[in-house]
């Protein structure tokens, strides 16, 4: 039951959403309590101050964790702790409001607050006494507040304490202060009393007023988690590209498994980029099985391993507990054919995290045909439709385990072949495709098929992602190339040098005797090699340059060439 919820927390606001005259009825109570029964957290969130809101409320225990004074304060009523997020409020604002009359005044551990009609003298007296402060209005009050301190960002602390993100929660509201949190939470809800502008962000209205709104809405996700509004949260969607009508085509972020399939140095890994990257701009965590290092430079992602050091589940799961750490697991300390058992130990261990978490998000699988190879016997025991929201990359779709294929629903075609790569998965997973003519490959553009919407596939341009990512890093930079190593050799084979990886040539171009350096550079060699087993069009077109002047010695040569390489990629020391 636990495994397939979708929402793992309700986040509800107190005065004038679950209680009502100061009451949280018997029968709210009884919807709360049933709700954290059914494995599901509880955070109440409210305006009020801490001692106040305890003396009016018998039920706080129903909460994992509360968040008073509008954010300042977090409150754990099963330890009794209590954790302030700001410095309390100045004494000498305190002393000028009195000194202006302003009464009622209301004195908490962070906040200070009064009745709606003392606005604009506590404005006056903030702006005199040159606070950095903020006036939150709530209905018929006023708070004052240190800057960013709202409903939002106490409830981030206390999902971080929880070990949740904002992407589990639905939140329920009713006044003006309840937007902020409200945006933050996957899933916003309205009850019937609330104000207009609470309304608006709303995904749902309830039916009912105060508690008996939270009452509907605990209902609701205890029967189906909301299934109703699957898709409908476009605040959620990540974009992937647009079709040639310029209408957008958007990634659902729950309830799908994508394939990006294609030749090598086509584009997959810099598409696969691009999502992740949009991913982590919605704050949705994301795994990434990195066999060749080629993700390893992405902004907000830590990489764990390289070719000399293999990382552990145990750092891996360790890492990915906080809900802000994106993480790339980076696998070329592991032999080839070792990694898919490494894969098949990582696995359930990420199934547990998400069924008690929801987290991380987006499993990435990249070298998916090495990963999870067809005659593999561990493939029925790994499979995707636990996972959900996977992504695999592939030279070759049909090298895959059929199981694993068989919850794909968005195929990805890039380079210029995308009728043989989708062909190859419908083969894979013994299904009928019908090639149309108007696919034809155009650079920038892929081919998509959705798979469960039944329609043919179609062109989309793909969404470039935002900061230009260096291809495959590391692994032309530390990795093994094998097959494609460069050989220095030199006039008539007087040497057979291995240069294996960037830095290893580097290392040789420095000792090298010039008869040699000069033998390949005259040749066009570098530029070759850096062009068609490098795969990086402008290092090949820098160095070709180079090449190709005569006014230059082989020293300078040489120190060219390696600096071009040391700025493009960060190279071992």
């Amino acid at each position: 039951m636990f495994n397939d919820m979708r929402y793992l927390a309700l986040v509800t606001d107190y005065d004038g959403t679950l209680a009502s005259d100061d009451n949280v009825s018997e029968q709210a109570a009884h919807a709360l309590a049933r709700l954290r029964t059914s494995g599901r957290r509880v955070v109440l969130v409210t305006g009020r101050r801490l001692d106040d809101l305890l003396a009016v409320c018998p039920c706080a225990q129903l909460f994992d964790l509360v968040v008073a004074e509008n954010g300042a304060i977090v409150y754990d009523p099963s330890s009794l702790e209590e954790t302030r997020l700001a410095n309390p409020p100045s004494k000498q604002l305190i002393k000028d409001l009195r000194a202006r009359g302003v009464k009622p005044l209301e004195i908490g551990q962070v906040l200070v607050a009064t009745h709606a009609p003392h606005r604009a003298t506590v404005q006056d007296a903030i702006w005199e006494l040159g606070l950095e402060a903020q006036v939150i209005g709530n209905r018929g009050a006023v708070m004052v507040l240190p800057a960013g301190i709202n409903k939002a960002a106490g409830l981030e602390y206390a999902l971080r304490k929880l070990g949740l993100s904002r992407h589990e929660v639905v939140g329920i509201g009713n006044a003006e202060n309840d937007h902020s949190f409200l945006e933050r939470c996957e899933c916003a809800a309205a009850v019937a009393n609330a104000a207009p502008a609470i309304k608006e962000i709303a995904a749902f209205v309830t039916s009912a007023d105060n508690g008996n709104g939270v009452i509907e809405l605990v209902d609701q996700l205890i029967a189906d988690d909301l299934r109703r509004l699957e898709g409908s949260l476009s605040q959620n969607l990540i974009l992937l590209g647009t079709c040639l009508d310029e209408t957008a085509v958007h990634l659902r972020p729950y309830g799908h498994n994508m394939l990006v399939a294609g030749p090598s140095g086509c584009g997959k890994s810099t598409f696969t980029a691009g999502i992740v990257e949009r991913l982590i701009e919605k704050d949705y965590q994301v795994c990434i099985i990195d066999p060749e290092g080629d993700y390893g430079t992405l902004r907000d992602v830590v990489a764990l391993g390289n070719q000399w050091r293999t990382p552990s589940i145990a750092e891996v799961l360790s890492i990915l507990e906080d809900p802000k750490v994106n993480v790339s697991v980076n696998l070329l300390g592991i032999p080839l054919g070792d990694r898919p058992d490494f894969f098949a130990q990582l696995i359930p261990n990420l199934q547990a995290m998400r069924a008690r978490t929801g987290r991380p998000h987006w499993l990435i699988v990249d070298e998916a045909h090495h990963m999870l190879p067809s005659t593999w016997g561990h493939a029925e025991s790994v499979l995707p439709q636990q996972l959900h929201e996977t992504i695999l990359v592939t030279v070759h779709p049909d090298h895959i385990a059929p199981a694993i294929l068989t919850p794909i629903d968005i195929i990805i075609a890039i380079g210029r072949s995308p009728d043989e790569t989708l062909k190859k998965f419908a083969d894979a997973t013994d299904q009928s495709f019908t090639w149309l003519e108007n696919l034809s490959y155009q650079p920038g553009n892929v081919v998509v098929w959705l798979l469960q919407d039944g329609q043919p596939s179609f062109v989309m341009r793909a969404q470039p992602g935002r900061v230009e990512r260096i291809r495959h890093h590391r692994k032309y930079a530390e990795g093994n190339l094998r097959w494609h190593s460069f050989y220095f050799r030199g006039p008539d084979s007087q040497h057979n040098l291995k240069a294996q990886n960037l830095t290893v040539f580097c290392q040789i171009a420095e000792g090298i005797d010039e008869a040699t350096w000069l033998y390949h550079l005259r040749r066009g060699d570098y530029s070759r090699w850096f062009r068609h087993a490098v795969k990086d069009d402008y290092l090949a077109d820098e160095a070709k340059r180079i090449e190709q002047r005569t006014d230059l010695t082989p020293w300078q040569t040489r120190q060219m060439i390696r600096e071009l390489i040391s700025v493009r990629y960060t190279l071992a020391e």
